[in-house]
């Protein structure tokens, strides 16, 4: 069974937060594990790789619900915008040989309405058997208002779906891309498709209103049972999230934390992670949680997989000075 973790328990348990015990002696960082297996195409490959990287964490979920968040952003099959299906289709295969109850695939695209169109303008129709069946559009699901644990945005409460919310699991599912505004947009960017368009409206402004970088920081604490598997097979550089250009970098980056899972991308794409405002500002007070040697790398090492991606000049300040 997959405990459910206050807000304060996933920092602490999960992510090896420093905090001061009774005596004032500060807890050590327990070092959170993030896998990086090579996965060079898009091929079947991908099935083997993505059940070795599941197994490398102690993930029970049997009899559980798993979602899948992908990223689904526009209509170009061929472009390194969105999630590719092969990646999603063997995540679903290997959670269910996990056990799990169900598992389902869900997003909330930002600038398209019509999500369905997208997904199979995407190639999820053709790689996913019965895909229309196991998927939901967040877009349109029905809510519950909550409020954060930890307000960083200017959102007060948040509507989200009640699919993404009642789930055992939730996996994000992004593409390793930089993004114009925050530098990177990995597995806690990607929760911006959780966020219903029927409540917010496209293209949800609202987020980028309250401040896009404690937007991100408070999904990601309305989320504590969360898993992310990053899709840097191809990943896109430039003027991402969508402008960008395709990058290769022939590996999957998976873990418990989203934290450490996103500053290991970060990393791998030469981004300095302590730059990244959202990522500093869900470490909260334990920003060591950030720090390489808190991180416990399986499979390969970020050096031999260390691709560095293009930036925009105005984002050049969050370069990886050390490489």
């Amino acid at each position: 069974m997959i405990p459910k973790f206050t807000r304060r328990e996933w920092l602490a348990a999960s992510a090896g937060a420093l905090c001061l015990t009774g005596c004032g002696k500060p807890r050590p960082v327990v070092p959170s594990t993030v896998s990086i297996l090579r996965a060079p195409a898009y091929d079947q490959t991908i099935y083997g790789t993505m059940r070795r990287l599941l197994a490398e964490h102690p993930l029970d979920v049997r009899g559980r619900s798993v979602l899948l968040k992908p990223n689904l952003v526009e209509f170009e099959p061929q472009s390194s915008i969105n999630t590719n299906p092969i990646v999603v289709h063997a995540a679903l295969e290997a959670f269910r040989a996990l056990g799990a109850s169900s598992v389902r695939i869900a997003e909330g695209p930002g600038h398209r309405r019509n999500t369905l169109d997208l997904a199979d303008a995407a190639g999820y129709f053709k790689v996913v058997p019965g895909f229309e069946d196991l998927f939901v559009d967040l877009n349109l699901d029905e809510v519950t208002r909550i409020r954060p644990s930890h307000q960083f945005s200017r959102l007060e409460k948040l509507y989200l779906p009640n699919t993404a919310l009642g789930a055992d699991l939730l996996v994000s599912m992004p593409k390793m891309k930089t993004h114009h505004w925050t530098g990177a947009t990995l597995s806690m960017k990607n929760l911006f498709g959780t966020v219903p368009g029927g409540v917010y409206g496209w293209p949800k402004n609202v987020l980028h209103w309250a401040g896009i970088e404690e937007s991100i920081a408070d999904l990601h604490a309305a989320f504590p049972r969360q898993f992310a598997i990053v899709d840097g097979v191809v990943g896109m550089e430039g003027n991402g999230p969508i402008q960008g250009v395709a990058k290769r970098v022939g590996v999957l980056v998976a873990g418990r934390d989203p934290v450490s899972v996103d500053a290991t991308c970060c990393r791998i794409m030469h981004i300095d992670p302590y730059k990244l405002g959202y990522l500093r500002l869900a470490s909260g007070d334990a920003e060591p949680r950030l720090a390489e040697q808190n991180i416990r790398q399986t499979g390969e090492s970020i050096a031999s997989v260390a691709t560095p991606f293009e930036l925009l000049p105005e984002l050049r300040r969050v370069r990886l000075e050390k490489t």
